[in-house]
């Protein structure tokens, strides 16, 4: 299947039986590649990468990521990995090194109506004070994504809408699941809404 196409079925069998399987008399361990992101599904903790220096995508595991201290990486990105070869397939059994910066951005935002910037500063004038919220998960290429916000109330936990657009104007780069931030949130037609964000100080 080219590369850039849709997850095909192969990987979707590979993935439902995650968790990655572990070191095993099985394992052949190959040579370090260069690799770059097919796609990665934070919420899921996997996705693929592909590599001209090797046949065959490389299932890579939330896990390997740790050490670099993330929990996903963005479509696109460059990863210098030791790959094995499993009774599965491929699997990313070491991240030596990441480049975030071949990682695809999201599409440029069409401009603003009148009636857009007129409901972005109701929902700013509506909005409470900043308070902590946690990011759920974050997708650039989508260009949103949902943090959490906690309380003394019942709206402890309650998901949140964060737009790429509040995150840009925060000069914010990538978010990571469970990374903490600062937010003003209003409530608007669609739910509750991240009108504006801060790294916390």
């Amino acid at each position: 299947m080219p590369r850039g196409s849709s997850k095909p079925p192969e990987e979707s069998s590979v993935a439902a039986e995650l968790p990655a399987e572990t070191t095993s008399a099985s394992e052949d361990e190959l040579s370090a590649v260069t690799a770059h992101v097919k796609w990665f599904d934070a919420t899921r903790g996997f996705g693929f990468l592909v590599s001209d220096e090797i046949d065959g995508d490389i299932l890579l595991h939330f896990s390997v990521l740790k050490e670099h201290g993330r929990r996903s990486l963005p479509e696109g990105a460059v990863v210098e990995c030791i790959p094995a070869r499993l009774p599965r397939g491929l699997q990313a059994k070491k991240i030596l090194s990441i480049d975030l910066g071949p990682a695809v951005a999201p599409p440029p935002r069409a401009p603003s109506t009148p009636a857009e910037r007129a409901d972005r500063q109701a929902l700013s004038d509506a909005a409470g004070e900043f308070e902590v919220v946690e990011v759920k998960w974050f997708n650039r290429v989508k260009g949103y994504g949902f943090v959490n916000r906690f309380g003394a109330d019942d709206s402890s936990g309650e998901d949140v809408f964060l737009h790429m657009e509040t995150v840009r104007q925060a000069n914010i780069g990538d978010l990571q699941p469970g990374q903490q931030l600062e937010a003003r949130i209003a409530a608007s037609r669609k739910g509750l809404t991240a009108v504006e964000v801060r790294l916390p100080e």
